[in-house]
């Protein structure tokens, strides 16, 4: 029985080696079940009706679509098949047939032949809810390019999120919630929603995900239980603390407080990362020879600075803003240390400094990295055209943006978009990098870097003239006690100037070796390498197609014209795709 239920395709495969093996010469059945394109037809054509089932009330145009004859299955209907014809054990479509196995182009033909994807098969199920029920993205992407409704609902009740919440991976729940799919819709049995589903799974990650979409804690199925409750009975403290906690934030999102932080988050997260640090330099700067008093202000300002805030507020938005919050606070207690202890050494140039890292700063972040945009319309017809062209293919096509993707782009899960020629998602100015902003993002590391090196000048010079420092004579722990002794507020600007100098002069290193020497974002140098280690061979990175060497490569990255001694490529990535097969080498491989 060679029927495509669930975990049957590998003893099909063996099966049908098996009789390939055994038997030279077919039988009657043989070339007709496993698609021996012309020995089919010279049996038809001796009148071998194509309607006629088997014992196992198959027909060929069932065999064809399982073993993904696209050819045979458009000369059987030209022949008479009736495309829906149900058969087989889940009495099923050839459609049905071919969206368990994963058969696009099967697929495709049987809906140019008026194949019907809103007929059920045995267990109720139709043709999109099959495409999630077995993962096959590609194809529900299709169908729903096809029109078919993304919450309608099978001879169940149950829509396809609510299949979708009840499997292993969290992929089909993403990509339906992200093409619109109700996250609070009901089944007509016992009016679950996908979440019920979802935790009566023990579906962590798909629980995860509706709740990010806003699936409603609180709604109770037909016996008066909310997914709360089946989280209880299923024994799941990890569901059970998930749903209470995000029960308890959304209560608290209610409070008035609360909605003022969200509307100025950024700004307030500035503030706080100011103050903390703020606070720091003035406790270690009291002039108190007890440090036993010190670290105990110390201690009870990190308490109330972080424990408390992070407990009032949502963890997530918290950690997200931390990094680029704590080095903009940063570079403002390094200027206001500048203007009031070194005002006189060099305040012109460190004044251009200051407004060069600034400028970009705010560049890097406000400039659209380069999103990959369409329509809803230009979406639908991404999926037909590269469909029936056999290119839907998640290094070619985006299943989470539903769009072709250019040459060069990358799918940023924190940004959930697609960005043209994305170099990575960068925690220091919480967004990402990409072909329209990275330029800005060097002059900002350069900026800063040199801004470091103005602070270390900057304390040097102080210490040398207010400080008595005598190395041959104190060492090493003697000249750190003289430097504490002598400004702690400076010593603790010194190390967070020294901190940011050292990341960032590291990345811009990198930066400029990946623009300069390979022509390639971090992204693509990774998956390069990646896909090198996989087929095991040393090719030089720098034998890639966007390497035009050091002089073109710096030239086309910052647009340097030099009084027309340069001519850079002008490019526009987000409409640039790709005319061969490199895609596949410099795409990404963490599509969803």
């Amino acid at each position: 029985n060679f029927l495509p239920t669930v975990g049957s395709q590998l003893s099909y495969q063996v099966a049908f080696i098996t009789s390939l093996c055994l038997s030279r010469v077919f039988s009657l059945c043989n070339p007709l079940r496993f698609g021996i394109l012309e020995r089919c037809k010279e049996l038809v054509e001796a009148g071998y009706d194509v309607r006629q089932p088997d014992k196992e009330n198959v027909t060929l145009l069932h065999w064809a679509a399982i073993n993904n004859r696209s050819e045979l299955v458009k000369y059987y209907i030209s022949k008479g098949s009736t495309v829906d014809q149900l058969g087989g054990d889940l009495n099923s479509t050839p459609l049905h047939w071919a969206i368990r196995q994963g058969h696009l182009s099967t697929v495709i033909q049987l809906m140019r032949c008026g194949a019907d994807p809103a007929v059920a098969d045995g267990e109720g199920y139709r043709a999109l809810h099959l495409a999630i029920l077995f993962q096959h993205m590609a194809i529900a992407a299709y169908l729903m390019a096809k029109e078919q409704e993304v919450d309608g609902p099978d001879c169940n009740g149950q829509t396809p999120l609510m299949l979708a919440a009840t499997g292993f991976k969290p992929e089909p729940t993403n990509f339906l919630i992200k093409n619109n799919a109700s996250v609070n819709a009901v089944d007509k049995v016992n009016r679950n929603t996908p979440l019920h589903f979802a935790v009566l799974a023990g579906n962590v990650d798909a629980a995860h995900i509706l709740l990010e979409a806003g699936a409603s804690v609180d709604a109770e199925n037909i016996n008066g239980h909310t997914a709360i409750d089946l989280a209880h009975q299923v024994h799941s403290p990890l569901l059970v603390h998930m749903l209470n906690h995000i029960k308890q934030e959304r209560i608290r999102s209610n409070s008035r407080c609360l909605r003022i932080f969200n509307r100025y988050r950024v700004f307030l997260q500035f503030l706080l990362c100011t103050a903390t640090f703020g606070s720091v330099g003035a406790i270690v700067e009291l002039k108190s020879e007890s440090w036993l008093l010190k670290g105990i202000l110390l201690a009870c300002m990190l308490h109330i600075n972080i424990l408390r805030l992070h407990r009032n507020f949502p963890s997530a938005a918290f950690q997200t803003l931390l990094p680029a919050s704590a080095l903009m606070a940063s570079v403002f207690w390094m200027l206001v240390t500048w203007f009031l202890w070194f005002f006189a050494t060099a305040q012109v140039l460190f004044t251009l400094n200051a407004t060069a890292l600034l400028y970009y700063y705010l560049r890097t972040c406000r400039t659209d990295p380069g999103f990959v945009k369409a329509t809803e319309e230009e979406k639908k017809m991404n999926v037909l055209v590269l469909a029936e062209a056999g290119c839907l293919d998640p290094r070619i096509f985006c299943t989470s943006c539903m769009i072709k993707k250019p040459m060069r782009t990358n799918h940023c899960f924190q940004c959930d978009a697609c960005v043209a020629k994305q170099d990575h998602h960068s925690v220091w100015t919480n967004g990402c990098i990409g072909a329209r902003n990275h330029h800005f993002f060097i002059l900002f590391l350069l900026s800063l870097v040199l801004m470091g090196a103005w602070m270390f000048y900057g304390c040097l010079t102080y210490w040398s003239t207010h400080c008595a420092l005598h190395y041959e004579e104190q060492g090493v722990w003697g000249v750190v006690s003289a430097l504490v002794g002598c400004s702690p507020w400076l010593l603790s600007v010194f190390l967070l100037a020294f901190y940011h100098t050292c990341w960032s002069g590291l990345v811009l290193l990198l930066q400029l070796y990946q623009i300069a020497f390979l022509g390639l974002t971090t992204v693509e140098r990774m998956n390069l390498t990646l896909h090198q280690r996989k087929l095991r061979q040393s090719v030089s990175l720098r034998q890639n197609p966007y390497n035009l060497g050091v002089v073109r490569n710096l030239a086309s990255f910052f647009h340097l014209r030099c009084c027309g001694l340069f001519k850079p490529a002008v490019i526009d990535w987000t409409q640039q795709f790709p005319p061969g097969r490199d895609q596949h080498v410099f795409g990404n491989t963490d599509m969803v």
